[in-house]
């Protein structure tokens, strides 16, 4: 008898596979110079995060599909302003890249994603400097080195604009960490649009005006409405699909997925854009980033289930300190604070959640473990 949920599972891998893959080689298709002609990577971001935006508004305001979290001028201010920066950055170095190398070289350059990330981390000090994770480290720098060594059509600038997009989406993953889940937020990705698309967009804006707006100005490209809305239209549901994919599995699917993608879109970029050469040397390079990706993957997925397992078993062991201390000292506890404390326990922590201080509130278990798995998705 086939399992329904498995096939379902299953299902929302292939189209996470297919969006993610497809929505690089059609930005790459729409940005190169030998195919749509469309060099102006700042406003293709602009048009994503209008149209993702627009949507999301739409879903929260109008539709009433998901309800907005309780948002305050501070934590706007404090917390979505800055993470917005640095997305919008991250997509605007990205996108350019593909101005001047290709998508296999660019696939081999993410590798880089988990050492950012790292970095990062140390300096906000939300990590710790660790040994195995330096060692990880050390090896996918060193096969990146390899495989860019290996590139044939190597560009510094098309490199330079890719770490340097790395570089900031790793910073917005430390910010979005650090800032968002220190308010006790936790936002779906059309939340995450409706609040982050909007001021993206706005941070975009400026640099727009400066670099690509003269330009589009006496540019004989012309504006075709479907081939535009199609591709954010990509870029919306790959939002959409990556949600699904985190409430379907758990950490090591989604890693292993994203590591199938990478070779997928490898390949495939090979095939759709014959000037993508790929040499034996950008291979061996990107086979030892690879075990160094998948040691740190192995390493954060046991890190987040050893997290998890503490958390779960420290209302016990609460418990059992509590009626200790209660046997020992024969503390007085008063009916009305015993029956409080009865009724908050009960409706998966409702109650509870809104007893405590706002500004660290604590996690369930439920929720503890969503933040787990979609802070993995984001280092991958």
């Amino acid at each position: 008898m086939i399992n329904k949920t498995l096939v379902l599972t299953y299902l929302y891998l292939l189209i996470y596979i297919l969006l993610s893959s497809g929505v690089i080689l059609y930005n790459k298709w729409v940005l190169s110079p030998k195919y749509f002609d469309f060099p102006f990577p700042i406003t293709l971001t602009m048009i994503h995060m209008g149209f993702s935006g627009a949507v999301a508004f739409l879903l929260v305001r109008v539709f009433k599909v998901v309800t907005p979290v309780k948002m305050t001028f501070e934590i706007y201010a404090t917390c979505v302003i800055p993470i917005s920066a640095f997305f919008a950055s991250s997509l605007w170095f990205g996108n350019t890249a593909y101005l001047h190398i290709s998508v296999a070289f660019i696939q081999m350059l993410k590798a880089l994603m988990p050492v950012a990330t790292f970095m990062m981390a140390v300096m906000c000090g939300t990590d710790k400097p660790r040994c195995d994770i330096f060692l990880n480290t050390v090896l996918v720098s060193v096969g990146v080195v390899i495989s860019s060594y290996g590139e044939i059509h190597f560009n510094v600038v098309g490199t330079a604009y890719q770490v340097t997009g790395i570089f900031a989406e790793a910073l917005r993953l430390v910010l979005t960490q650090v800032l968002l889940q220190k308010k006790g937020l936790t936002l779906n990705p059309i939340t995450s649009l409706y609040y982050i698309a909007p001021c993206s967009f706005m941070f975009l804006f400026v640099p727009w005006c400066l670099l690509e707006k003269p330009g589009m100005q006496v540019s004989q490209n012309q504006f075709n409405f479907w081939i535009f809305f199609s591709n954010a239209l990509c870029a919306l549901a790959l939002n959409f699909s990556i949600f699904l994919v985190i409430g379907r599995t758990g950490a090591v699917t989604i890693r292993v997925a994203g590591v199938l993608k990478d070779w997928i879109l490898i390949a495939l970029s090979t095939v759709i854009f014959p000037e993508s050469t790929i040499t034996g040397l950008n291979i061996i390079g990107y086979a030892i980033a690879l075990c160094g990706v998948v040691m740190y993957n192995y390493i954060k997925v046991k890190d987040v289930r050893a997290s998890q397992q503490s958390v779960e078993g420290l209302p016990e062991r609460m418990t059992k300190d509590w009626k200790l201390e209660k046997k020992s000292s024969d503390i007085f506890v008063p009916s009305n604070i015993s029956d409080s404390s009865r009724g908050s326990s009960g409706g998966n922590g409702a109650a509870s959640d809104s007893n405590v201080d706002e500004e660290a509130p604590l996690l369930s278990t439920s929720r503890l473990s969503h933040i787990g798995r979609t802070q993995i998705v984001r280092d991958s």
